[in-house]
């Protein structure tokens, strides 16, 4: 789907983030933020140390195979990990139903929530998607009850469409987070909104 040309995950700084490739330094940020119940909340259940080192395992193969894997976010003026935001290739052991695509994720630690911080990376992340590698359309989704990251979706001009909502592959039937939202964002919706 994707070519690798150039390295598809560049060190970017704003007045108050560092969006960066992740490093062995960061494993110990990914733990404490995905054993946080707060941060969990929409997800089956927090994650143990070996349930971390796993994910960290799968997002530095990601970022070497395709040079890039939800990135780190970093505050700039203290070094402090916030959690990740960015581009991903999911690869559930099951497909979902509108595999392959590329899909602009978020998880970050409660402090770093009500700042605008999704959003402000977010929207680096999709212009660097649509702009750069050239991507076609860009998804986000989220359990039906996570109104917080549906927001989010939403300021960024992405789009669902009900009919599209979907049962996730990998949470048994009858848990309340199995229904999930789907949100699209195509680069001709992109360059409206950026270019007026």
């Amino acid at each position: 789907m994707i070519e690798a040309v150039i390295d598809k995950c560049p060190h970017i700084e704003t007045e108050r983030l560092v969006l960066r490739k992740w490093e062995e330094r960061d494993l110990d940020g990914l733990v404490e933020m995905n054993a946080d119940p707060l941060v969990m909340e929409f997800f089956p259940s927090v994650m143990s140390r070996q349930d971390s080192e796993r994910m960290f395992e799968r997002l530095m193969f990601k970022q070497e195979k395709y040079g890039f894997g939800t990135p780190v976010v970093e505050e700039r003026a203290t070094g402090r990990f916030l959690g990740l935001c960015g581009l991903g290739i999911p690869s559930y052991p099951e497909p979902l139903p509108f595999d392959p695509c590329v899909e602009i994720g978020w998880r970050l630690i409660p402090d770093a929530w009500g700042r605008g911080i999704a959003q402000e990376a977010s929207r680096i992340w999709l212009g660097f998607g649509f702009e750069i590698l050239l991507l076609d359309e860009i998804v986000s989704f989220t359990a039906a009850t996570n109104w917080r990251s549906e927001k989010v979706m939403q300021r960024l001009g992405m789009v669902r469409h009900a009919s599209e909502d979907f049962n996730h592959p990998l949470i048994e039937e009858g848990h309340p987070l199995k229904r999930h939202v789907l949100y699209r964002l195509s680069k001709e919706q992109f360059l409206r909104q950026s270019h007026g």
